[in-house]
């Protein structure tokens, strides 16, 4: 659904700007600059849901139009890089995965439309003015994630009832994080749960932030959406149930069933 969502805003806008090459008369072939912060190769459902839903709507990549994919590799210094290209080859809209791709292609343009797939609090992070009346030249999805992160420690004491102490999992260059991470402080202070923030800025700090939960003697893990960490999902869920260097790091509960807890 989410997918589909996120399609019709965009060609909803492009049809705005360019309508379907049928109706026009031969010219230039349209472009979208589609920006992430992960590797395309853990974003390969996306991708292929996005191309499906362009072509239910009469758009063919390589026919008539074409989608210019631009992946930072989980490089941040990488993204204000990529945002630039987009003035130099003339995209007419930026399809961005996230809030710091957003937030880059924001610094690097306020004439080429933008569609966001998603973020977790536009208006905070000074995207759009307001949730009915976004302004500017940015549009799209926002998930009002915060509020769930709260929701996820709830869900994890309701299945560990003696939980005790969590480490969470954030990345302090996510927007939004901060946001995420109070909700999380809040509902911990009603679950009588010590929280242990383990701060990922870059993905070989995940090991180690490990090790640090086991030092601090966490019962699990809580991970805050990031993008420098979602790509790693299946790394972090391995380290979780991994024998004996993070066995402690999981209720016995939870460990019996060799499942990892990843929030």
């Amino acid at each position: 659904m989410k997918k589909k969502i996120i399609v019709h805003v965009l060609c909803a806008i492009f049809l705005v700007l360019c309508p379907p090459v049928e109706a026009q008369q031969p010219t230039k072939i349209p472009r979208i600059g589609f920006q992430f912060d992960s590797p395309l190769s853990a974003l390969a459902a996306r991708v292929e849901g996005f191309r499906q839903g362009l072509r239910e709507l009469g758009y063919v990549e390589g026919k008539n139009i074409i989608i210019e994919w631009r992946s930072a590799e989980g490089k941040p210094e990488r993204r204000n890089e990529i945002a630039g290209d987009w003035a130099r080859l003339k995209v007419e809209i930026i399809v961005t995965g996230g809030p710091t791709t957003t937030s880059a292609a924001k610094e690097a343009t306020s004439t080429i439309p933008i569609v966001m797939a998603f973020d977790n609090d536009p208006v905070g992070n000074g995207f759009v003015a307001s949730l009915a009346r976004p302004g500017g030249n940015i549009t799209g999805l926002s998930t009002l994630a915060p509020e769930i992160s709260g929701k996820q420690l709830e869900l994890l004491k309701e299945v560990v009832p003696r939980l005790s102490r969590v480490g969470v999992l954030g990345s302090s260059t996510t927007p939004g994080n901060v946001q995420s991470l109070k909700e999380t402080e809040l509902a911990a202070g009603a679950l009588a749960v010590q929280l242990q923030y383990l701060d990922v800025r870059d993905p070989k700090n995940i090991e180690s932030a490990f090790r640090a939960a086991i030092k601090g003697r966490a019962d699990s893990m809580l991970v805050l959406t990031s993008p420098v960490i979602n790509p790693y999902r299946t790394e972090i869920a391995e380290l979780a149930v991994k024998e004996p260097a993070a066995g402690d790091i999981l209720h016995p509960r939870i460990r019996r069933g060799r499942r990892a807890h990843e929030l």
